[in-house]
């Protein structure tokens, strides 16, 4: 996770894109502020067992009502519009034998907040090779690329 983390940030540095700053959180640091003051989101995790880490389940249970999402009246999402609906989003997640949990679990939430995938999830199983960085920083970098003012 280190290394694809890694290479998304790099990409969001790159040096053909100016005017965007980029913020960087830990997921059990996330504050539904933080979230609401981003114009885009890079999102990675493990697939544990299955499914996204507790670090990122934890970081969408505390601020999903919070930025823009919102539950019906049987506690299932609510698809309307939110007040973060429609800002890009990128997703990379690393597992040993199996990514699908997790990026469906991911997918849920982020379609119930209404964001735009802006990239292709990039779904890395076993060792991170050159490719997978490679992979990464694009990721990182269209989605900075997308909200550069001269782009």
């Amino acid at each position: 996770m280190r290394a694809l983390t890694e290479a998304a940030l790099a990409g969001t540095r790159d040096d053909a894109i100016e005017g965007v700053d980029v913020v960087v959180r830990p997921a059990l640091e996330a504050t539904a502020e933080d979230v609401l003051a981003a114009d885009g989101y890079v999102l990675g995790t493990p697939a544990n067992f299955g499914y996204m880490s507790g670090a990122l389940k934890h970081f969408f249970d505390s601020t999903f009502l919070q930025v823009g999402g919102s539950l019906s009246d049987t506690g299932a999402a609510d698809e309307s519009s939110g007040s973060t609906a429609g800002r890009p989003f990128g997703l990379y997640v690393h597992g040993r034998y199996d990514t699908e949990g997790a990026v469906r679990s991911v997918l849920s939430i982020v379609s119930a907040l209404k964001w735009r995938q802006a990239f292709d999830v990039l779904e890395v199983l076993g060792d991170v090779e050159g490719p997978d960085h490679e992979s990464a920083y694009e990721l990182g970098g269209t989605i900075a690329a997308l909200l550069a003012p001269d782009l």
